[in-house]
C-alpha cells in the first residue's frame, strides 16, 4: 500500500509503543493502540487517538489474528510491528499484505530471506563479506552438528536460525558437552520463533560487537547513519550501547560500513536495518546478522546524526523517498544508551515484579529517556524487564559517561529492585571509559559487582 497513512495501528506495547506514535502523531497520522489487561494503565495508552484491549497477557500481542481483527475493524491504513515478535515476521507481513493492510516494514519475501541467519550468512559470503567459519546451512541431525563441531573444532557456537533477542544461542566449549546443549538449543528456538534450525560456528572471542545502522527506502536509495558497539551484554541481552565505538581503527571503520551497504544494496533494502558484525583487535571482522527492524538502542543514533529513524521509517512505506543523503549525514559527540531493567542483579538477573511506588526521572541539556512505566505502574512478570531507556550525549565519551553517571544517581525508582547502581559500577571502571573490553568483559565486572556488594564495599 502507497500513499499517505491517516491511521495506523501500533502492535507492540512499552517505551517503543510510546515512541511509535508520538512520531505518528507528529506527522499528523492517527494512532490505535493495543493492550494487554495487565497493561490497562501503560503510558502509550494515554497518547494514542484509540485503544483496543486485545486480550490478557498470555494472549494478545503475539496473537496475529487479534490485531488483524481490530486493525480492520477500525479501518487501519498501516500497522507499525514495533521491535518484537512481529517486526520479524514475514507470515505476518504476508498477512498484512493478504488483508490490504500496509505493514511498515520490509517486504515479507525479504524479511524471510535475511532474517533467516543461514540466509544471511549465504548473502554475506554472495558479497564476499567476511563471516564465521561453520555451516552456512542449517545442521538436520545431531550426528551432523557433531561432525560438524570435529571439523570445526571446539569451542563451538550453536544457534537458531530464526529470531533474534538473545534467545536460543549456546557457546560450546568441549565435544562431551555438544549433545546437552544441542537439544536444550533446539527447545529454546522452538519456544522463541516456532522453529528449531540450527546453525554450529566457530565461536569467536575477544571480539567487540559492533553494529551498522541501515537506512533504506523502495527507489533503491540505502545509507548508512554510523555504528553503535553493543559489547556490554548478559546472556546476549544489551545492555549498555554506544554510538559510536570509540576503540576502532578508522580504516576498519569504513572497510565494515562499505560491506554493511553492499549486502543492503544487493537485497535491496528499505526502511530501518542493523547489520551486525563481530570485530576482533587485529583488525579482522566477521558478518554475524541482520535485523530487519528498528532497535531499541536507534535512539543513541538519533542523537548523533540528527535523523528522526522512526519518522523516516513511516515515511519509507508511505511511499516516498529518504530525505536524506549519504552526504548529509553528519556525526555529532558521543551517544549511550543504559537499559533500565527490573531485576535483581546480585541474582543473575532475576526479575523483579510489583508496582512501582516512585518514579523520578532525570533531565537536561543532551539526556533523553523514554519508558513505558510510571509511578503507579505493575510490572508483570509477562514482559521483557526493561522498564526504561536513558540515554545521554556529550562531546565525548568520557563526557557523556559523567553525565550518565549523574543522571543515574539522579534517577529514583522505588517498589521494585532496578540494575541502576550495577550500571553506576560499571561506568566507573577505567577499562569501560577508554573502550579497552571485549565481550569477556561483562562477565568480570558482574562478578567483581558481587563480590563488592558481599563485603559491602559500595
Amino acid at each position: 500500500m502507497m500513499g499517505k497513512y491517516n491511521k495506523v495501528l501500533v502492535a507492540n506495547r512499552g517505551e517503543i509503543a510510546v515512541r511509535i506514535i508520538k512520531a505518528l502523531r507528529e506527522l499528523g497520522i492517527s494512532t490505535v493502540a493495543v493492550y494487554s489487561n495487565v497493561d490497562k494503565d501503560s503510558p502509550h495508552l494515554r497518547i494514542a487517538d484509540e485503544k483496543v484491549c486485545i486480550g490478557d497477557a498470555r494472549d494478545s500481542y503475539l496473537n496475529v489474528y487479534k490485531i488483524l481483527s481490530v486493525a480492520t475493524k477500525y479501518n487501519v491504513d498501516a500497522i507499525h510491528p514495533g521491535i518484537g515478535f512481529m517486526a520479524e515476521s514475514g507470515e505476518f507481513a504476508r498477512l498484512c499484505e493478504q488483508y490490504n493492510i500496509g505493514f511498515i516494514g520490509p517486504a515479507s519475501e525479504l524479511i524471510d530471506a535475511i532474517g533467516n541467519k543461514s540466509n544471511a550468512k549465504f548473502i554475506a559470503k554472495e558479497c564476499q563479506v567476511p563471516v564465521i567459519e561453520g555451516a552456512t546451512a542449517p545442521v538436520n541431525s545431531y550426528d551432523e552438528c557433531e561432525e560438524l563441531g570435529e571439523l570445526i573444532g571446539f569451542p563451538v557456537l550453536l544457534k537458531a536460525t530464526h529470531g533474534g533477542g538473545g534467545k536460543g544461542i549456546r557457546i560450546v566449549k568441549e565435544k562431551e558437552k555438544l549433545k546437552d546443549n544441542y537439544n536444550l538449543c533446539r527447545i529454546e528456538a522452538k519456544a522463541a520463533f516456532n522453529n528449531n534450525e540450527l546453525l554450529i560456528e566457530k565461536a569467536i572471542q575477544g571480539f567487540k560487537h559492533f553494529e551498522v545502522q541501515i537506512l533504506g527506502d523502495t527507489y533503491g536509495n540505502v545509507i548508512h547513519l554510523g555504528d553503535r558497539e553493543c559489547t556490554i551484554q548478559r546472556a546476549n541481552q544489551k545492555v549498555i550501547e554506544e554510538a559510536r565505538c570509540v576503540n576502532i581503527k578508522e580504516e576498519v571503520r569504513q572497510k565494515i560500513y562499505e560491506d554493511a551497504l553492499k549486502i543492503a544494496k544487493h537485497i535491496k533494502y528499505a526502511g530501518p536495518g542493523t547489520i551486525e558484525f563481530l570485530v576482533l583487535s587485529n583488525g579482522a571482522y566477521y558478518f554475524l546478522e541482520m535485523n530487519t527492524r528498528l532497535q531499541v538502542e536507534h535512539t543513541i543514533t538519533e542523537m548523533v546524526t540528527g535523523i528522526d529513524i522512526v519518522k523516516e521509517q513511516i515515511r519509507v512505506f508511505e511511499g516516498e523517498s529518504l530525505s536524506v543523503t549519504q552526504e548529509d549525514i553528519k556525526f555529532d559527540g558521543y551517544a549511550l544508551q543504559c537499559r533500565i531493567l527490573a531485576e535483581d542483579t546480585l541474582k543473575g538477573g532475576m526479575p523483579s515484579i510489583g508496582k512501582i511506588t516512585k518514579w523520578n526521572m532525570p533531565g537536561g541539556l543532551n539526556v533523553r529517556v523514554e519508558s513505558g512505566y510510571g509511578c503507579g505502574s505493575t510490572v508483570s512478570p509477562y514482559y521483557d524487564s526493561l522498564i526504561a531507556k536513558l540515554c545521554c550525549k556529550a562531546a565525548d565519551k568520557e563526557q557523556a559517561v559523567k553525565k550518565m553517571y549523574i543522571c543515574l544517581e539522579e534517577m529514583n525508582i522505588e517498589g521494585i529492585n532496578t540494575n541502576v547502581d550495577f550500571l553506576k559500577f560499571l561506568l566507573g571502571k577505567p577499562e569501560f571509559i577508554e573502550g579497552n573490553y571485549t565481550e569477556g568483559f561483562m562477565s568480570k565486572i558482574l562478578e567483581e559487582y558481587q563480590y563488592a556488594r558481599m563485603n559491602s564495599a559500595i
